[in-house]
C-alpha cells in the first residue's frame, strides 16, 4: 500500500469538492436538491458486457479516480460484494469505510449505504444504487443516489460536487482503458 500524506489528501479532497461545485457537471442530472436532501442520476452505455462491467464494479481500484480517495491512491480501495460487505480504503496509518453493501444482485445491481467524503462528516444518510443492464452488445449502467441530512447541512449546495464525482466515476467504470 502507498503511504498517505494525510493533510495533503484531505486538503486535496476538499479542493476537488470546491472545484467540482464551481464547475458545471458534464452529463449529470441533479434530479432534485433541497437543503435537507438531493436525488442524483447518471447513466452511461458501454461496449463492455454486463459481466465485464460487474467485474470492474466490484474492483473499485480499477476505475475509481484516485483524487477522490483519502489516501490519494485508488489501489487502496476494496469492495466485498455481499450484504454487509464494505467498500473501504486502507493505507498505512489509516482506513475508512466509504460504504456498506445492503443489496447484491450479482451482475445486475449493487446498493450501498454510502456517505462518501464530506457526506460522512455531516451524518448524511446516503443510498447509492448501481444498476447494470444489457444494451445491444454492451451495457447500460445507471447510478441513482439519494441523500438526506439536517437542513443545516445544505445538501443542495453539495449536490453538484457529488454529481461531478459520480459522473466522472460512471465514465471511468464504463470506458475501455
Amino acid at each position: 500500500m502507498k503511504k498517505a500524506t494525510g493533510k495533503r489528501s484531505i486538503k486535496l479532497g476538499w479542493a476537488l469538492v470546491c472545484f467540482a461545485f464551481a464547475a458545471p457537471a458534464a452529463n449529470a442530472d441533479v434530479i432534485e436538491a433541497e437543503a435537507d436532501h438531493y436525488v442524483l442520476k447518471q447513466e452511461a452505455t458501454s461496449p463492455l458486457s454486463p459481466k465485464d462491467i460487474w467485474a470492474r464494479l466490484i474492483d473499485p481500484a480499477s476505475w475509481w479516480h484516485p483524487d477522490h480517495t483519502y489516501s490519494g491512491s485508488a489501489e487502496n480501495l476494496s469492495l466485498s460484494a455481499e450484504a454487509g460487505g464494505l467498500w473501504r480504503e486502507d493505507w498505512e496509518g489509516g482506513s475508512v469505510v466509504h460504504g456498506t453493501v445492503v443489496l447484491v444482485n450479482r451482475g445486475a445491481q449493487l446498493r450501498l449505504d454510502a456517505p462518501f467524503g464530506p457526506l460522512q462528516a455531516i451524518g448524511a444518510k446516503t443510498t447509492w444504487t448501481i444498476t447494470i443492464a444489457p444494451d445491444g452488445d454492451g451495457s447500460k449502467v445507471t447510478f441513482d443516489e439519494i441523500a438526506y441530512a439536517a437542513a443545516a447541512s445544505k445538501l443542495d449546495a453539495l449536490a453538484p460536487a457529488v454529481d461531478f464525482v459520480k459522473t466522472e466515476a460512471i465514465k471511468r467504470l464504463t470506458t475501455l482503458e
